[in-house]
């Protein structure tokens, strides 16, 4: 399949579109809004950079970055796109009105025209894997210096491009830099055809995240609030639906160890918190929930963090965690936000989207991989009665975080050579 046949198919797929946009508003009142962003017919202004990151994971690591380039460029306009509203909420809450933001559009060729017909930008930002042929075609065309910045490519997502190499070289071609995670992805660029000069690995922005000091105040003084001072106390954050009941069993064995242990379980998506609460009910477990403001006394056992913005927060309560997306065909999220707080982590099998991230992790004893709620009971089990192991893991996961940093100023050094 080429870019034109790509196009018409978009098309064709139009009303399912539509109906994907209506089936997410009917369980998020976010998708309601804002429809004509979605579509390419929004009023823009002229913007002198465009950055685009896909959701809350990517546009946290891509802050920082976007800081950074702001403040070198103190008159130019930057425009900050998302696709989530996870993402728009942090980038209202990162920049307010520091910034134009919107919405990307669609990949449909008369939305993206219209859209860098508006904008006008002189450099197109692409966050990590968010890669779509008729952006960065039409941008390519409008002669954009186009870069795709913190790029992670998975093995999984490279045989995708590989059975669609006349759609996705073209478009990989078109980068004037990409600036990879790690020399793996690098390969895997350089396999499908992407011209080796193109390519800079520089590691993860998300080792550069800087954990607020504020955040770990609340962190100590929620647990002491909570009179679990010396109750374990272990974080689900961002699971989906499928591993729920997986979480909740896991701690339910955990409980017969630790009757004071406590569960904060975070779902990953706004959507999904009633869910989870009537799982947890349905479970028999004591349910407090965050955005009620429940009291957290000594007989909760679980706590839904259904709330945004707070899962680092929540981590620095806590002494382990799960991350989710990893016991389901999802691909997994960002492991690294529980080991800067210090936390032993737990991934399941399907982890591929932090692959390298999650190896770099084990290989340091600050990770394991689980595939059950069984094991996972077990190893929280063990590292809670074995402090000098606890230890280890807790300092391991601090030591990787530390000893990878630096990317951010590699990356901001590449791409704002290319800012003119």
């Amino acid at each position: 399949m080429n870019r034109i046949f790509y196009s018409l198919f978009l098309y064709l797929l139009f009303p399912l579109v539509v109906l994907y946009l209506a089936f997410r508003a009917i369980k998020s009142v976010d998708y309601r809004r804002r429809w004509s962003e979605r579509f390419g017919l929004a009023k823009l202004e002229q913007t002198d950079v465009l950055i685009h990151s896909v959701s809350m994971g990517e546009t946290l690591a891509a802050i920082p970055l976007i800081k950074q380039l702001m403040a070198a460029h103190p008159d130019y306009l930057f425009t900050v796109t998302t696709t989530s509203p996870t993402g728009s909420a942090e980038v209202v809450k990162a920049f307010g009105d520091k910034v134009q933001h919107c919405y990307l559009p669609f990949d449909f060729s008369y939305a993206i025209k219209k859209f860098l017909r508006q904008l006008q930008p002189k450099v197109c930002i692409i966050m990590e894997t968010e890669l779509w042929p008729n952006l960065v075609h039409f941008a390519a065309r409008q002669q954009v210096t186009v870069i795709l910045a913190n790029a992670r490519l998975s093995q999984k997502s490279a045989d995708k491009y590989a059975k669609k190499r006349r759609l996705a070289v073209p478009m990989l071609n078109k980068f004037k830099l990409i600036t990879v995670q790690t020399q793996a992805e690098a390969e895997r660029f350089i396999h499908l055809g992407v011209e080796a000069e193109r390519l800079q690995v520089c590691g993860s922005l998300k080792f550069d995240l800087t954990i607020d000091p504020i955040k770990k105040q609340q962190a100590n003084t929620l647990r002491d609030q909570w009179h679990r001072v010396n109750s374990p106390i272990w974080v689900a954050g961002s699971v989906h639906p499928g591993e729920f009941e997986a979480m909740l069993s896991a701690h339910k064995q955990l409980l017969s160890y630790f009757p004071d242990a406590l569960l904060i379980m975070a779902p990953r998506h706004p959507e999904q918190f009633n869910l989870a609460a009537i799982t947890i009910t349905q479970s028999g477990l004591t349910l407090a929930r965050r955005s009620m403001h429940d009291e957290v006394n000594g007989q909760t056992q679980v706590l839904l963090g259904d709330t945004m913005g707070e899962l680092v927060m929540l981590y620095g309560t806590a002494d382990q965690a799960f991350v989710g997306g990893t016991l389901i065909n999802n691909g997994g999220h960002n492991p690294l936000e529980p080991a800067a707080m210090g936390l032993p982590v737990y991934v399941g099998p399907n982890h591929w989207d932090f692959a390298e991230i999650t190896q770099l992790l084990a290989d340091a004893g600050a990770l394991s991989c689980i595939t059950s709620a069984e094991q996972l009971a077990q190893e929280l089990q063990h590292k809670f009665t074995d402090n000098p192991l606890y230890q280890s893991a807790s300092f391991a996961a601090l030591a990787v975080v530390e000893q990878n940093r630096g990317a951010l100023l590699e990356q901001f050094t590449l791409i704002n050579q290319l800012i003119i």
